[in-house]
């Protein structure tokens, strides 16, 4: 399933009001937030009715409630929320190694689990695959006959 796309500006002001007022939140405020701070949404793609959302910042510990932000809508019609919400219970085993991965979502999210999202945008970020001919995306660097 392929990771939603949706972006949207962070309101800082609430953010940062949120962190401090969040229960068993962190002792400082995360480094990356800046005065133009973008989120994106971490779903998997859904319907525009449900709510996107974004991790603003997990708790000191891993096993309290962690601060969301959710919004639907663009714009001008953009409608937000940011509120804490308990972590998914679901957990992928791999029974050959016993190795375990959590779902990194917020409980009763819509859509797949964590490790059934992929980012539709990771492969553009890093750029064509390397092959051993030479041969790019960019028409210009291609062999020519």
């Amino acid at each position: 399933m392929l990771q939603c796309t949706a972006v949207t500006r962070v309101p800082l002001s609430e953010v940062l009001i949120a962190l401090v007022t969040m229960p068993h939140g962190p002792d400082t405020p995360p480094d990356d937030f800046t005065l133009d701070h973008y989120v994106l949404c971490e779903l998997g793609d859904h319907a525009s009715y449900i709510d996107h959302a974004a991790l603003l910042c997990p708790a000191e510990n891993p096993d309290r409630p962690a601060l969301w932000f959710f919004w639907t809508g663009t714009d001008t019609d953009r409608t937000h929320r940011i509120t804490t919400a308990p972590w998914c219970p679901a957990i992928l085993r791999h029974l050959r190694t016993d190795a375990t991965l959590r779902c990194s979502f917020f409980n009763s999210h819509p859509t797949g689990h964590s490790w059934e999202v992929t980012d539709p945008l990771g492969d553009l970020i890093a750029g064509p695959a390397g092959t051993d001919d030479g041969a790019t995306d960019d028409p210009r660097e291609r062999h020519q006959p």
